[in-house]
Formats: C-alpha cells, sequence, structure tokens
C-alpha cells in the first residue's frame, strides 16, 4: 500500500513516546510549518534505477533545507544523511525502529538502522547512485512526521 502510511501496531506506541522523545512542536518557524503541508513527506519515495547523478552542492542544500527537522540531519560529505534519535529505554527505541521499518517497506526505500538501549540512528543514501537522491529527503521527511519524532 504505497503511499498511504499505515503504522497498525505503531500507533499506540507514539502515543507512549511523544512524550519522551518529541521536541516542542510550537518552536517550529513559519518555514517549517509551511513545509508540512506542501513539502517532501506529502511526496512518495521513487525507486531509483541507477544511472542518475547523486545530488551535490546547491541541489543537496535545497533539499535539506525542506526538512522540518533539518538541523537534526547531518549531511557527511555530500553522501549520506544521518541522525540520532534518544528515548529512555531500549524497548522504546526498538519500538520506534520498528515504525521506521514500516515506514521504509511502505516507500520502497531503505535506511541503515543502528539500534542501541535508548539510541537509534538512521543513516541515508541511495545505493544505486552511492550518493544522495530526493527519496533520501523523502524519507527523512516521513521519519521526521512520526509522532515520536
Amino acid at each position: 500500500m504505497r503511499g498511504a502510511v499505515a503504522y497498525g501496531a505503531c500507533g499506540g506506541l507514539f502515543e507512549a513516546l511523544r512524550s519522551v522523545a518529541s521536541p516542542s512542536r510550537t518552536d517550529r518557524s513559519d518555514r517549517e510549518k509551511e513545509n508540512d503541508m506542501t513539502g517532501l513527506s506529502q511526496k512518495s519515495c521513487v525507486p531509483c534505477r541507477g544511472g542518475v547523478p547523486p545530488l551535490k552542492g546547491q541541489a543537496l542544500a535545497e533539499l535539506h533545507a525542506q526538512l522540518r527537522q533539518s538541523a537534526h540531519w547531518k549531511v557527511v560529505d555530500q553522501h549520506h544523511i544521518t541522525r540520532e534519535f534518544k528515548f529512555p529505554d531500549f524497548k522504546s527505541a526498538l519500538g520506534f525502529v520498528n515504525c521506521v521499518g514500516t515506514l521504509a517497506e511502505e516507500q520502497g526505500h531503505h535506511p541503515d538502522i543502528l539500534l542501541a538501549w535508548g539510541r537509534v540512528a538512521i543513516t541515508l543514501w541511495t545505493h544505486k547512485v552511492d550518493g544522495l537522491t530526493e527519496s533520501d529527503f523523502i524519507l527523512a521527511a516521513k521519519i521526521d512526521e512520526l509522532p515520536a519524532v
């Protein structure tokens, strides 16, 4: 069911995590609020078949700036983006990983995920082009939309 977000068992987990893993949504700028309505999170990831150049320079910077929580997503060597999430315990972090996995399956775009006690690190890049594409930023924006974020 690509395009529609159906988290099933993750819904209850999101409610439990919201208070411990969520930055205040009242501190967001007007640009961030506008991006919620028209931005990357409203798009779907597109399968990459290779042959397209990875994003670099200004195009990369513009997509990064569109992320609602761009300050939390770090661009590394113009090759991948990464973000770390904090949780109060292992069980909460594992639940978040499972929900990110559900989202990734729906989008057909899969991050590298590191799970540790109280922490999850997500790394995104498009393997077919050995670099970043718009789909990496779309998935990052969708992860930011998860209520646990």
